[in-house]
Order: C-alpha cells, then sequence, then structure tokens
C-alpha cells in the first residue's frame, strides 16, 4: 500500500501540506482532487521522491514501480510502436541480451523470463494501446517526428500505460485527448491491474474509473472511498452536519459567557463563573466549513437574427486540392446546442473552421445572416495569449474605450479577480487564461460560439458554471470536446463527423458510447461463411431457471433495503453534533468508514439487482 503519515510541505514560503495523511490500498483506483493551486501535482512529485520531504513520510512496497507520463515523446525517427514497446525496459534488455548470450543456461534463464513476461504478444498489446488512443496501424509505423506535440503526449501516455507500473500516476491525462481518446481511457483504467493515482477535473472518468477519491483541501488529505459523486454526497453530508456542530457550539459558548458576565462579580456565583470559564477554556473550537467562492461565467446575450443564422447545401471543403468533407446539407439556427461527434481526423476542426469563416468553402453553396457574429475558442488561442501582458492589457486592446472600471467589471464576470487582471499572463494557472480566452471569444456578444475544448484546464467548479453560462446564454453553440457530462447536459442535437460527410446522429450519447467502445473489442471470425455460424433461436427459460432468477432478484432486492436502512441509520449517527466533541474524533472517524463501506456496498448491490432483473426479463421474454 502507499502510506501517507503526517507531511509538510511549503513552496516560497507557502504551506501546501501540514500534517496531512492517507492510505492508498494496493490494486485501488483513486482521483486526486482539490481547488486548482491546492498542491495536487506536487503530491505526486513528492511521492516520485522528486521533492523532499520538509516533515512525515512517504512509504511504498519494496520494489514497487512507479509510473507516470513524460512531459512529451521526442521528436526523432523512432517508429511510435518501436517507442511504446522501449518503454517496457526489461523486455528490450533481455531480447537485445538474446542476441549475443552463448551461455545455454543463460539462454534458457532469458526464454522463460520472455515468456513469463508475455513478451511475445508485446507488440500486439502496444498496438491495441495505441489504436485505442487515436493512431491506427499505418500511424503507428510513422516516426514520431511526424506529430505535433499534443499527438507526442498521446504516444507518451500510451508508454507509460504499455510498461503497467505498480503505481500509475496520471495528471489530468484527457487535456490531450478526445471524447473517443477518453471513453477508452476511461475503460482501460477500470482494468488496469495495478495501483492507480488520477488528478483530474472529468467528472465521468472519476465516476467510471475510480473507486476511490482523495480530496485535497485545507492543506489535509482525506480518503472518500466510492466514485466522485458519492464523493460529493458524503461531504455535503458531512459540511451539513459540521455546520451544525459549529453553531451549536457558539450557542453554548455564548450561553456560558453570559452566566460568567453576569456572575464573576458575585461572590456567591464566583466559583461557578470560575467553572464555567475553565470549560470555555478547555472546549476546543468547532470550524464552520467555508463556503467556496462561487465560480461564474457571465457571457453576454447576443441580438436575435432570424433562421437560419447558417445554411450549407451540397458544400465540399478542405485543403488545396485535398477535400476533407463533402456534401454537407446543415441548418442551424439561434436556439441549437450541437455536438460535433467523430473520431480524431475525421474533420471535426475542418467543420468548425468552415462555419467560422476561417476556411473557404470548395463547392456548394454557404449562406449566412448578414449581421451574424461568431465566437469562436480553441485550446491553441490559449496559447496565443501574449505571456507578458496582462489580462487588462488585452482588453485594453480591445475594448480599451469602455474605460478601466467596465474592463475590470468584465474580467470579474469571468472569475477573473483584482490580482489575476494585473498578474502577467505567463504566470496565470492553465485556467485563468482559458477563462480569459473565453471571455475574448465572447465579447462581441456572438450568435454563435463554436467550442472546441473549453474544459482544458477548468476544475470541477468552473465547469459547472460554464456549463450553467452556456445554458443561459442565448445563441447556438457548436461543441467538441471530451467531456461527457459537459455534453450531455448542453447538446440538444448531435452531429456525427464521419467518412468524408456531417450527418445527424439520432441515438444518445450512451450509445454512442457504447458503440464506440463495442468498436475496440476483437471480432471473433470462428464459423465466419459456414452453416453453423448461423444464428440458433433462443430457447426459452425452463420453469426452475425462472423461479431461480425471481429468487435472485428478491434477495437482491432484499438485499438492497437492507442496506438503505442502514445507510439511514448511519446518517442519522452522523447527524447527531455531540459525536464531534473532541473526546470522540476516534469515534466519528470509524464511523464515517462504516457509513462509506455502506454506501459503496449499496452501489454494488444495486447494480447486481439490475443485473438480476435483466436476467429474469430475457429468460421471460
Amino acid at each position: 500500500m502507499l502510506k501517507i503519515s503526517d507531511i509538510s510541505y511549503n513552496v516560497e514560503g507557502r504551506p501546501l501540506f501540514e500534517g496531512a495523511s492517507a492510505t492508498i490500498p494496493t490494486g485501488h483506483k483513486v482521483g486526486l482532487i482539490g481547488r486548482n493551486g491546492a498542491g495536487k501535482t506536487t503530491l505526486f512529485r513528492l511521492i516520485r521522491q522528486e521533492l523532499v520531504l520538509e516533515g512525515g513520510s512517504i512509504t511504498l512496497p519494496d520494489r514497487a514501480k512507479i509510473g507516470g507520463v513524460a512531459q512529451e515523446v521526442p521528436s526523432n525517427e523512432v517508429s511510435l510502436i518501436n517507442t511504446v514497446l522501449a518503454a517496457d525496459t526489461e523486455r528490450a534488455e533481455l531480447l537485445a541480451e538474446s542476441e549475443t548470450a552463448t551461455d545455454p543456461g543463460r539462454i534458457a534463464d532469458i526464454q522463460t523470463r520472455l515468456s513469463d513476461i508475455d513478451a511475445w504478444s508485446a507488440e500486439a498489446r502496444a498496438g491495441s494501446i495505441l489504436k485505442g488512443l487515436g493512431f491506427d496501424h499505418e500511424d503507428q509505423l510513422k516516426p514520431c517526428s511526424a506529430y505535433s506535440g499534443g499527438w507526442r503526449m498521446r504516444v507518451a501516455l500510451a508508454a507509460v500505460l504499455f510498461s503497467q507500473p505498480d503505481y500509475l500516476l496520471l495528471d489530468e491525462p484527457t487535456n490531450y485527448l478526445d471524447l473517443e481518446g477518453a471513453l477508452w481511457l476511461e475503460n482501460y483504467l477500470v482494468k488496469y491491474p495495478h495501483t492507480v493515482l488520477i488528478i483530474s477535473h472529468d467528472r465521468e472518468l472519476l465516476n467510471r474509473s475510480v473507486n476511490a477519491i482523495l480530496h485535497l483541501d485545507s492543506k489535509k488529505l482525506t480518503y472518500y472511498s466510492g466514485p466522485y459523486d458519492q464523493f460529493v454526497r458524503q461531504r455535503a453530508a458531512h459540511r451539513a452536519v459540521q455546520a451544525a456542530a459549529a453553531k451549536k457550539q457558539e450557542l453554548q459558548r455564548a450561553h456560558l459567557q453570559s452566566f460568567v458576565d453576569r456572575f464573576k462579580a458575585k461572590a456567591s456565583k464566583a466559583k461557578q463563573a470560575q467553572s464555567r470559564v475553565k470549560m470555555l477554556e478547555k472546549m476546543t473550537p468547532i470550524t464552520a466549513p467555508e463556503d467556496a467562492a462561487r465560480v461564474v461565467f457571465t457571457f453576454p446575450q447576443p441580438d436575435e437574427l432570424s433562421p437560419p443564422i447558417i445554411a450549407t447545401e451540397g458544400v465540399s471543403v478542405g485543403y488545396g486540392d485535398t477535400v476533407v468533407l463533402k456534401n454537407l446539407d446543415l441548418r442551424i439556427d439561434q436556439d441549437d446546442r450541437i455536438a460535433l461527434l467523430g473520431k480524431n481526423g475525421q474533420g471535426k476542426s475542418t467543420l468548425a473552421k468552415l462555419l467560422s469563416s476561417r476556411l473557404e468553402k470548395m463547392g456548394g453553396k454557404f449562406t449566412k445572416s448578414r449581421k451574424l457574429k461568431i465566437g469562436f475558442f480553441a485550446q491553441h488561442q490559449v496559447d496565443e495569449l501574449h505571456v507578458d501582458e496582462t489580462p487588462i492589457q488585452h482588453l485594453m486592446r480591445e475594448r480599451g474605450h469602455e474605460g478601466e472600471a467596465r474592463i475590470r467589471a468584465r474580467l470579474a464576470g469571468f472569475g477573473l479577480g483584482a490580482a489575476q487582471a494585473e498578474t502577467e499572463v505567463g504566470r496565470l494557472s492553465g485556467g485563468q487564461k482559458a477563462r480569459l480566452s473565453l471571455l475574448l471569444a465572447t465579447l462581441d456578444a456572438p450568435q454563435l460560439l463554436i467550442l472546441d475544448e473549453p474544459t482544458n484546464h477548468l476544475d470541477i467548479e468552473s465547469r459547472e458554471a460554464l456549463v450553467e453560462a452556456l445554458t443561459a446564454y442565448q445563441g447556438a453553440v457548436i461543441l467538441v470536446t471530451h467531456d461527457m457530462h459537459l455534453l450531455s447536459l448542453v447538446a440538444d442535437r448531435l452531429w456525427l463527423v464521419k467518412d468524408g460527410t456531417v450527418k445527424p446522429y439520432e441515438e444518445d450519447l450512451a450509445a454512442y458510447r457504447k458503440l464506440l467502445l463495442s468498436s475496440d473489442k476483437p471480432v471473433s471470425n470462428k464459423g465466419k461463411n459456414s452453416p453453423s455460424a448461423a444464428p440458433k433461436p433462443a430457447k426459452k427459460a425452463s420453469r426452475e431457471t425462472i423461479l431461480s432468477l425471481k429468487s435472485d432478484v428478491r434477495k437482491a432486492e432484499e438485499r438492497v433495503e437492507k442496506l438503505n436502512q442502514m445507510a439511514e441509520k448511519l446518517s442519522t449517527k452522523l447527524a447527531d453534533p455531540d459525536l464531534y466533541e473532541s473526546a470522540r474524533v476516534g469515534e466519528m472517524e470509524v464511523w464515517q468508514k462504516k457509513y462509506g463501506e455502506v454506501m459503496e456496498a449499496q452501489d454494488r448491490a444495486e447494480t447486481l439487482w439490475m443485473t438480476a432483473l435483466e436476467k429474469l426479463e430475457k429468460a421471460e421474454s
């Protein structure tokens, strides 16, 4: 297991950890969350011993291998597949030695070890990982120099996944993946055979791929069993209890102080007053939880235009003489919320450039409203900000006539307060830069907003604020993102970019996710084109089988009901403010642990119940 014991660490005099402790059981998948700047990446560096602790200790099992994504794969002439294969250094060294070894005993040892580590299937495994991250067979044979930095980051991710370290540390891995790659990674991590710690603000990833949350807050670490949504419920319950306990203590203090103030001068009551003074001195303060500052985005509302704002008939578009998309018959109205689906390289960015007039059509008819204003946000625009200028200077260039007070108000509307407004962009966090770019994209109150991966570098609170802003926004939205949570809450139309054209996708995001994951599974050719391969009519389940399945359903339902009752009792127990008195802190932690275990068991029981119901329905049909 990974044990973090009473650690302390400061950065430039600012404490990030003060007596923080946590234990990560072996084999668990854990999401590390906390506000931007809280110290999550620093904790990873402390675990890898790249930084030296100022107090406490971090211990791991002997000879445990720790792996994380390299900053970037070098731009060299080594193929992608060979770059990933080289990440398994033991295999590479054994293969090299096998070419020169002459001693029969050593040759036998090498071959045995190669067999033990499944070296002969390594190329297939590496190829499968690269394919899941967006590289087809031909891509895998190309040199790393043929790809940009973002794509080489995918190769770095593929390499660490292939090497299968005992402790896999991933820091925002979906920031350089598209939706398809992010969904593949979610599925891969669930099956990963060792311990995973992942820093992420991707709510869907934290719900599907981890079984625990490690929360970094107020320089402390708290371990919660269950995925992100369960953590949110547990934390909300705990904060409510803490607030109630703080209020009760405040009333108790006021009552005691009132007695002391009234009777301390009276000889007959002096002893009792002194006793209450001592009680006040011994009382350990309970601090009410602070409400986090609300994160906001304030989009200006656009003027309304007559529909459609954009329409295409038989349009083709591409680069030079190469057609990327053709036969485009599309219509966009001002109230549309459209998500673009499709694997990388299919033309999503090309379509976005066409719609934003950054790319001219090659043929067909393209019409748009004469007064249409378009806002465009893409990750490369964040990188193109002037690093030696402040946000105020960026806006003064665009809106100098508005005056500094109005400009500061605009910045505050995107969560950039006075301090950030006067800080050079090069010193801002990734999330703060993204906020500034979003502000610049929406300055003109556009009727159409095209967003290409807007959530990269935004924390969970900022992503929720973006959802609220887009919901209130009265213009059209074209959205390209790997964030399934954002897509599910914002998009009401889906366009699939595939095979050189764009068509409406009539099913929902859940169906698209299932389609993508099923396409990664190998298709068996066994019995292809043979009579035996013909589908056989399903046999109706026997009466005994149906009775057995009904029994399973009943037992599963009873188990869920029992766990619900246990959860209610524990919730009532945890709502008792007396439990949070200093003398009972150890007892409180025991009850909190039991509550987490019951919530986790409840989720498993509900899954088993639903599975049993599905089996029964199938048998009865």
